[in-house]
C-alpha cells in the first residue's frame, strides 16, 4: 500500500530504500485513490524506519483501522501479538510523546465511530467476515488500477516469466502459473526450494527473463527473502504479492502488491491474495496481444480431445 512512484498508485514500489520498508501512500486526494482509514494510517507510517515488531503493529493497525483509535496500548499489543512496551516504542518511533498522543492523533484522522461489532457470529462466521473485510480493502486499493496495470506490463514483457512461491504461498504461485501458461509463451514455476532454485533463476535470465513474480505469505520463509534478493542481484525486476506492505520481502520488491490474509482460524486464509493473483492475470492478458488467440486455440484443442466433461 505504499505508493508506486511512477504511477501514483497505492501499491508499493520500493526501489532499494535505506530502511528496507516501503514508503506509505499519501492522502487519497493527492493520489486519486479512496481516502479510507487504512490509507490514512499508511500515510502516517511513511518515511519511518520501523523494526519488524513495529511493522507488525503497523500491519495490525491497518487491518483494524476503524477500531484502533479506541484501543488502549494493552489492547493494541494483544491485537498485534507484541508487548505493551513495544507499542509505546512504536508511538515514539512515529514522533509522538507516547501512545496516548498517538491515539489522540488517530482519532483525528479516522472515522469518529468504531466499526460495528460482529454480533452473534460464531468463530467460523467471524473468519468469513474477516475475509470479506480483506476483500473490501483490496477493492479500495484497486480503485487506482495503475500499479496492477504496470505489473501486468512488466510480467508480460518477461520471456520467460519465473513465478516464485514457497511453502504457504506455493499454491498461489501454482495457480497463477497454471493459468498464465495458457496465454504466456514461457512460464517457469518455482514452488520448491533447495539449492537449485538460484540455478533455475540463472537459467531464466540466460533465456531472456527480465522480471520475476513472487507470492509471499506468512510465515515468510527465509529462502523466499534470499531468493528475491538474488533475483534483484542478477537484474530481474521483482513484483511481489504479499500479505502486507510491511512484509519482510518488501525490501527486495520493486513493486509490492499487498493483499491481507485472514488469521482467525488455525491456519491463515488467503482469499485476497488469490483474487489479486487473478487480477494480475487479467492485467497480463491485457498486455499480451496474442492472449485471446491462445485461449481460443486451447478451447478448440480441449474440445477436440474431450478434455472436459460438458
Amino acid at each position: 500500500m505504499s505508493v508506486d512512484r511512477s504511477t501514483g498508485g497505492v501499491f508499493g514500489e520500493t526501489p532499494g530504500t535505506a530502511s528496507g520498508a516501503p514508503s506509505a501512500a499519501g492522502s487519497g486526494a493527492a493520489s486519486g485513490v479512496t481516502d479510507s482509514p487504512a490509507n490514512r494510517l499508511q500515510a502516517l507510517f511513511e518515511g519511518h524506519r520501523l523494526t519488524p515488531t513495529q511493522r507488525r503493529i503497523a500491519h495490525s493497525m491497518v487491518r483494524r483501522a476503524a477500531d484502533v483509535p479506541f484501543l488502549s496500548s494493552v489492547e493494541l499489543a494483544e491485537l498485534a501479538g507484541v508487548s505493551q512496551p513495544s507499542v509505546t516504542r512504536f508511538a515514539v518511533a512515529l514522533g509522538f510523546d507516547g501512545y496516548p498522543a498517538l491515539r489522540k492523533h488517530l482519532r483525528e484522522v479516522v472515522p469518529a465511530e468504531p466499526a460495528a461489532e460482529g454480533g452473534a457470529f460464531n468463530e467460523y462466521q467471524q473468519a468469513v467476515e474477516a475475509e470479506i473485510e480483506n476483500l473490501r480493502h483490496l477493492a479500495e486499493l484497486l480503485a487506482d488500477p495503475r500499479p496492477v496495470q504496470r505489473a501486468g506490463r512488466i510480467l508480460a514483457a518477461s520471456r520467460p516469466l519465473p513465478v516464485l512461491g514457497l511453502r504457504a504461498a506455493a499454491s498461489q504461485a501454482y495457480g497463477f502459473a497454471y493459468f498464465a501458461a495458457k496465454v504466456h509463451p514461457d512460464v517457469r514455476l518455482l514452488n520448491e526450494g533447495g539449492t537449485m532454485i538460484q540455478d533455475r533463476i540463472d537459467a531464466a535470465v540466460r533465456a531472456g527473463a527480465s522480471a520475476l513474480l513472487c507470492f509471499a505469505l506468512p510465515r515468510h520463509p527465509r529462502e523466499v527473502v534470499d531468493t528475491l534478493a538474488y533475483a534483484k542481484d542478477v537484474g530481474l525486476t521483482t513484483v511481489t504479492v504479499a500479505d502486507s506492505a510491511f512484509a519482510p520481502v518488501a525490501k527486495y520488491s520493486d513493486l509490492l502488491l499487498p493483499a491481507a490474509v485472514g488469521t482467525g482460524l488455525a491456519f491463515d486464509t488467503a482469499c485476497a491474495p488469490m483474487l489479486l493473483g487473478r487480477v494480475l492475470l487479467e492485467a497480463l492478458c491485457d498486455d499480451l496481444p496474442e492472449a485471446q488467440a491462445r485461449l481460443e486455440e486451447f478451447d478448440a484443442q480441449a474440445a477436440a480431445r474431450g478434455l472436459f466433461v460438458e
